[in-house]
């Protein structure tokens, strides 16, 4: 019976990478670059593809500084590097150790192509370019219900203007499928737009005319996004008969559908924000409108006032009515001056008569107070005991201080314990009769 090695799995990669060490490296490698992301530690990630397979790479940090141009999706590249195998997920990895461009990549030239005929036809000309309603009624989206676009871009809607209706029309963003939903999706918004002829009428539909629409979605690798470089697709964004913002993948990421529209946007929020004017905005212009209609409506006031003052001013001057009333004024504000010093002297008296009062009170409850305290004080100098001693008297205790006060209690030979006027005296019995 022949026996089997059992390996253990990092064992096993490490000797697999060992045999790719041995049998492969230094290796060239050409193909097309997808699904490129550079982190923010400087380390670069992609794979490089053909039409038979593809390979995940690693570029670090000071492979990646040396490179003189910018690696994007599509691009044909030719790179060394080192094969072997990342041994935490058992990948074959080729790290690079350096690259340059190859060609533009089979993608990357059909993109071109279409490119250069969609923009001799005019398709991509400034002039064709539209500006969107300062405050929209309702703008239509175009997304895939599963996207983070969507959530994005409602978030957006919903805190800069929570009151713009927006009609959905969901579509596929990525796939065979997607060029074809999203053209029905947009040529399904089309006849609700402001100003489109034929189709149903907005108010058919119970919603607000559109006044513009919104084709989003979120990030991807080139050919994540192709959809979006469908040349049917392209011609139907062309057609909108509102202003159309595309908000497709990230800042950096370009299609075909984004030199067409009328604003391209680097991220679906941007997009949201582009179509709306964020309410605080409106809310500021209408507190200035306010106070400009507020000042237009009292000017006019204010100009009837002064002509009213003027008016009064020309009409004749009573001087004598307006001195008698003088004379009257000024009596009276005597009168009322004598008034009130009258009653402060009033005032005064009664308050120095019961100050008077309550100082007699106080002395006589002062006095009586040392009478009740004096005759108490000699009450109690009655009671104590050293007066009782100095008519003769004499405390007696016992041994362990108990006071004796009948003759029974002792016996003979006891010691015991006399308090005198002038101190203690122990003293012995000696006969004790009951």
């Amino acid at each position: 019976m022949v026996s089997t090695q059992v390996w253990p799995v990092g064992a096993l990669c490490r000797a697999v990478a060992d045999a790719l060490e041995a049998r492969f490296n230094p290796v060239t490698v050409q193909g097309e670059i997808s699904g490129f992301s550079r982190a923010s530690s400087g380390h670069c990630y992609l794979s490089l593809k053909d039409a038979q397979g593809q390979i995940r790479c690693a570029m670090f940090r000071r492979a990646a500084s040396l490179l003189d141009f910018s690696p994007r999706d599509g691009e044909l590249v030719q790179v060394r590097g080192r094969l072997g195998v990342y041994e935490p997920r058992g990948d074959l990895q080729l790290v690079i150790e350096s690259m340059s461009r190859a060609g533009q990549g089979a993608l990357f030239e059909q993109f071109l192509r279409l490119k250069a005929k969609l923009e001799a036809e005019g398709l991509f000309d400034v002039a064709r370019k539209r500006s969107f309603a300062l405050m929209p009624r309702a703008i239509g989206l175009v997304t895939s219900l599963g996207a983070a676009a969507l959530h994005d871009v409602v978030t957006a809607l919903q805190r800069r203007a929570p009151h713009v209706r927006v009609v959905l029309a969901p579509a596929a963003v990525q796939g065979a499928q997607a060029p074809a939903e999203l053209i029905r999706a947009l040529q399904s918004l089309y006849p609700y737009c402001a100003g489109a002829d034929g189709g149903l009428s907005s108010r058919d539909a119970g919603v607000p005319a559109l006044d513009g629409i919104l084709l989003v979605r979120g990030g991807g690798s080139l050919e994540d996004l192709w959809a979006f470089n469908d040349e049917l697709l392209v011609r139907t964004v062309a057609l909108s008969p509102v202003p159309l913002i595309a908000g497709i993948g990230h800042e950096t990421d370009f299609s075909l559908v984004d030199f067409c529209a009328d604003v391209r946007a680097p991220t679906p929020t941007a997009a949201a924000e582009l179509v709306t004017q964020d309410r605080a905005v409106w809310l500021s212009a209408l507190d200035t409108l306010q106070d400009k209609l507020l000042t237009a409506a009292l000017r006019p006031i204010d100009r009837q006032q002064q002509r009213l003052d003027n008016l009064s001013a020309r009409l004749g001057r009573p001087s004598a009515l307006v001195a008698r009333q003088s004379m009257r004024l000024e009596s009276l504000a005597l009168s009322q001056r004598h008034s009130v010093l009258s009653n402060l002297r009033q005032k005064r008296e009664v308050l120095v008569r019961l100050e008077d009062s309550l100082g007699r009170a106080r002395r006589h409850h002062l006095s009586q107070s040392a009478q009740q305290l004096t005759q108490l004080g000699q009450r109690l100098g009655l009671l104590d005991p050293q007066l009782v001693l100095e008519r003769g008297y004499a405390w007696v205790t016992d041994a362990k201080g108990q006071p004796v006060t009948r003759v029974g209690d002792v016996k003979p030979r006891q010691a015991l314990q006399l308090r005198l006027a002038d101190g203690p005296l122990r003293v012995t019995v000696s006969t004790a009769k009951a």
